[in-house]
């Protein structure tokens, strides 16, 4: 089993984590999100590779349903964790960071949000891979999020 673990933001109400690698942007976990958010300008999502692919989605989430535009990153790393050609729906929503990881993300994988000690903790299992393949599909007017493993 791999194992990786990332510094938490201390002293914050919800598990942020710092990464370094994507001008130094916070991102926030939320076990109960399906879709991955980002809530920054659009234009910094076009900064670091973002391609628009369809604008004025719908999605529930927030309380109730919210709109925004899926783009696409060539690639997202988060941890030892890469997600190739990664949707992302960009949302005007404000929330304490500049992205929402959803736990769909983290499908089959263990992870443990560590309080005491400002850690996220994800082991990743032998069966699965530390590449991520997430798709957001249309399927009778909603949206739905599928996340394999790339063995």
């Amino acid at each position: 089993m791999k194992q990786f673990s990332l510094a938490l933001k201390k002293n914050a109400q919800r598990p942020i984590v710092f990464l370094e690698q994507l001008s130094s942007m916070e991102v926030m976990l939320d076990t109960g999100a399906l879709f991955p958010i980002w809530f920054s300008c659009e234009d910094s999502l076009k900064a670091i590779g973002g391609v628009p692919v369809k604008r004025s989605v719908t999605f529930g989430g927030f309380g109730g349903t919210a709109t925004g535009t899926i783009y696409r990153l060539p690639v997202f790393r988060f941890g030892s964790l890469i997600f190739p050609d990664f949707p992302v729906i960009a949302s005007s929503c404000a929330l304490p960071c500049q992205m929402l990881l959803s736990a769909t993300m983290f499908r089959g994988l263990i992870y443990e949000v560590d309080d005491c000690n400002y850690r996220l903790n994800v082991s990743i299992p032998e069966k699965e891979s530390e590449i991520r393949n997430l798709k957001i599909e249309n399927r009778n007017g909603k949206l739905h999020v599928l996340c394999t493993n790339g063995k």
